[in-house]
């Protein structure tokens, strides 16, 4: 049987981003966008030219149908999204900044993904693919969501795929900082590539050294760990390796939603493509780099042909 390439799941909302900089009680005017950390690493995959399938419950509703309609034109499988003719869509307001992170409100409680269980889990389709992507925040939605992650997450580690986990975290989203950091601690060691933020790995093992937060997990049974540390760059390590790759200058930060999903992007599509290491961290920085030069969560995402212009752009520029 030939596998496609990547699946994940979790919750889809549509995003209306202030069209000026601003108080967000004081904004008259949005433009619509979508927003959500596993569609965009969807979106991110199928770009490069990957076959990459989402997995979520939308409402029998405009949302619901933008979402999947936005999906299609992207060309991300969407055979595993159900539709919900009780619960809506969840949305989001998104502040516009000149600089630093925008002010986001959700309107996600009670939403048609947040119904996500575990009994939702199509074992035969998630088994289609080598590899799931999945990232903390559909188990921070409710026991339900927690209950699906854990499901698709033994699915695919019974069916000796690979699995790559982002913490994502999201403290609002969490009763309290212990059962956060229980939860996502015990996701990221049955995964094998582990994608924490410095300051996410400093909450969840205690430490702000990038070496000491990698040796936490890889004494866990992860087999790469690559921690994100801002436009420095990553540092990686393995059983046998370990090395910093540096990041991409860039001159104008725009909007840092979806770099650290960019970098996802970058990261595991170089790793199934059978780049090394070091390169796919490269491709990781490179994505993550694009991703904040754009308003967008997932708009500044390249294609293939994109990505390898700006590579060769940046390492020619380098010398």
């Amino acid at each position: 049987m030939h596998l496609r390439d990547v699946v994940t799941f979790g919750e889809a909302m549509v995003m209306f981003a202030a069209d000026r900089p601003g108080e967000l009680k004081d904004i008259g005017a949005f433009s619509r966008g979508l927003a959500g950390a596993e569609l965009n690493t969807a979106i991110g995959f199928s770009r490069l030219g990957l076959t990459a399938g989402w997995v979520s419950k939308v409402g029998v509703d405009v949302f619901g149908e933008y979402i999947r309609e936005s999906l299609l034109a992207e060309k991300v499988d969407i055979a595993g999204v159900t539709d919900d003719a009780v619960h809506p869509t969840g949305f989001q307001l998104k502040s516009r900044v000149l600089a630093g992170d925008p002010q986001v409100q959700y309107f996600r409680k009670g939403s048609a993904a947040s119904t996500l269980a575990g009994g939702d889990v199509d074992p035969g389709y998630f088994t289609s693919f080598r590899h799931l992507h999945l990232t903390g925040i559909p188990a921070a939605l409710n026991a339900g969501t927690r209950e699906f992650t854990n499901a698709a997450l033994n699915c695919m580690r019974t069916a000796g795929r690979t699995i790559s986990f982002d913490p994502n975290l999201r403290p609002s989203l969490w009763s309290s900082r212990t059962e956060m950091v229980t939860v996502i601690n015990d996701l990221a060691v049955r995964a094998d590539w582990v994608l924490p933020g410095i300051e996410e790995g400093e909450i969840l093992t205690g430490s702000s050294d990038p070496e000491h937060i990698a040796a936490f997990y890889l004494e866990r049974g992860a087999s790469l760990v690559v921690v994100k540390l801002g436009p420095e760059g990553a540092y990686y390590r393995t059983r046998e390796d370990e090395g910093t790759v540096t990041g991409f200058k860039v001159e104008r930060v725009i909007d840092t939603v979806g770099a650290g999903d960019g970098f996802a992007v970058g990261l595991i599509s170089g790793l199934l493509e059978g780049l090394n290491i070091e390169q796919a961290v490269q491709r990781g920085n490179a994505i993550g780099a694009l991703a904040v030069q754009s308003a967008g969560d997932h708009e500044g995402y390249p294609t293939f042909v994109e990505l390898e212009r700006y590579l060769q752009d940046q390492l020619m520029g380098a010398k």
